[in-house]
Formats: C-alpha cells, structure tokens, sequence
C-alpha cells in the first residue's frame, strides 16, 4: 500500500506530507519510504533499554558518520515532539525489527505489544536527505529509477566502540559517472547531519564488501561499465552493531523504510 492510497483511505490528504505518511504508516503502510514526503527529513530508528541509552548516546558522538543523532526521547516516552506533531514513534515507521540476543525475531508493523517503559529512542540522520539535494541538482539516483531500496552492506571500517557497541560500519552505495562522483561529494558534503561527504568511492572489495551484486540490507542495482560505485556511511550501521553486541532487547526500523519528521531538509544543510 503507498503512502496515497493509505492517505486517502485514512482522509489525510489535506495534512503536512510528513504527517500525512505517518497516519499512512499506522493505517497499514508498509514500503519504502523512499521519495514519501519530498523536502521532510526522514530517520533511521536505534530504540534501546535506559541502561545501554548512554553508552549508545556515546557510540554515535564516537561515530557521527555512519549515527548522526537528529532527535532523542525521554525514557519510557513513545512521542518526539521536537521531530513532530502528532508523533508516535510505536505506530509511525511502515516497518520494524525487534531484537532479542542480537537476533531479529519479529518485523511487525508496529511495536505496540513490544514496547516497555525503560526505552529510549534515537532517530538518527537518513541519506534520503542529502539524495533530495542531489536530485535537485539533475544527479540520478539508481534505486529510486529502479524503484528499489537502496542497496546497503557491512564493510571492514570498524566503529570506534563504547561499552557493548563496537563493529562495522554500515554503508549505503549510489553509482555514479566519475564526473557525477566528484558532484556527488561536493554537494553532500553540506550535510553532515545526514551522513555527510561518502567514506569510499571505488572497489568495494577495498572496505570489505565481496559481491557488490549482493547487499546485506536493501535491493541490489545495476552500475554500469562506466560508472563507479559511491558508497556513504550508513544509519542502518546500529542493527550490525546490535547483531554484534547481543543486545537482549532492542528496536529498530526495518532498511529503508523510516520515519518521517517534520523537519525540513534545508535544515540539514551547512552553507
């Protein structure tokens, strides 16, 4: 079901777009959030027991490429009023992961029956932003022509750890003509809230990433003879953290498919 359809189901259409995809997203959403709400910022989710909260606040300020924080909630409190009205972080993300021993054991569409009152939540910067900028800009954007998610991966860069959390980071991969590449960098390196500048451009086999034909999260997309690939960090980096750590209960979005802010994403950049 897209973002309209449930809208119109739901009689939202005359609402902010933002707020428009998460009423979309409690009344049955469940795709890719890629393109939904154009000029709103969109986070990936890292929800956690109070005990870990500040060693994981530590992580990302360790790690800002990969877990740029953008909002954070009080323990046990399912809204983020600075993110947005009417926001209910249990119901307004199409997907989830729920995990327990760093295994996922449920991607329901909401968390209702898992949620607990010593959470706390971290929505951290999405790519999608920037991708806003580079379209705006006449860049193509592979997964988005193809209608896929973006193909994402592990890699060999290691995390600077804090407390349980350590392990590699994430990245997400766009292909792009050399000349294009060099535009890319140039254009994302204004948003350092969303990921920033990319962390490799060329063989992937250099950051560890075997068979660039078969991403760990996401869709694969076809890079052509002349292009190569780009790779930026990535904020689905806390689910291999997670995985790593063993955590015994933790919540996260399922790839590609985020919550929707209010937040604009001119916001996100630094001129």
């Amino acid at each position: 079901m897209t973002v309209l359809v449930a809208a119109q189901q739901a009689g939202t259409t005359g609402i902010l777009p933002s707020l428009q995809a998460r009423l979309a997203c409690r009344n049955g959403m469940a795709s890719s959030t890629a393109g939904v709400a154009p000029g709103f910022v969109q986070g990936n989710l890292a929800i956690i027991p109070a005990k870990y909260a500040g060693d994981f606040h530590r992580f990302c300020q360790l790690n800002p490429k990969p877990c740029p924080i953008i909002g954070m909630s009080d323990v046990g409190n399912p809204r983020i009023p600075a993110l947005g009205a009417d926001l209910d972080i249990r119901t307004d993300v199409p997907r989830y992961r729920v995990w327990r021993d760093g295994e996922v054991v449920d991607e329901p569409t909401d968390v209702m029956k898992h949620w607990r009152d010593d959470l706390v939540t971290f929505v951290l910067g999405c790519s999608f932003s920037f991708e806003e900028a580079l379209l705006d800009e006449g860049m193509p954007i592979r997964h988005i022509e193809c209608n896929v998610r973006v193909p994402m991966y592990r890699t060999n860069i290691a995390c600077s750890p804090a407390g349980p959390f350590a392990g590699p980071m994430v990245v997400s991969m766009r292909p792009f003509e050399p000349a294009d590449a060099i535009r890319a960098v140039q254009i994302t390196s204004r948003y350092p809230a969303v990921h920033g500048a990319p962390v490799h451009l060329g063989h992937p086999n250099l950051i560890g990433i075997k068979d660039i034909a078969k991403p760990d999260y996401g869709d694969p997309v076809p890079v052509a003879d002349d292009e190569i690939p780009v790779f930026w960090a990535c904020g689905v980096t806390p689910q291999s953290v997670i995985n790593a750590a063993k955590l015994p209960f933790a919540i996260t979005h399922s790839p590609g498919l985020m919550l929707v802010t209010d937040l604009k994403n001119r916001s996100m950049a630094v001129i």
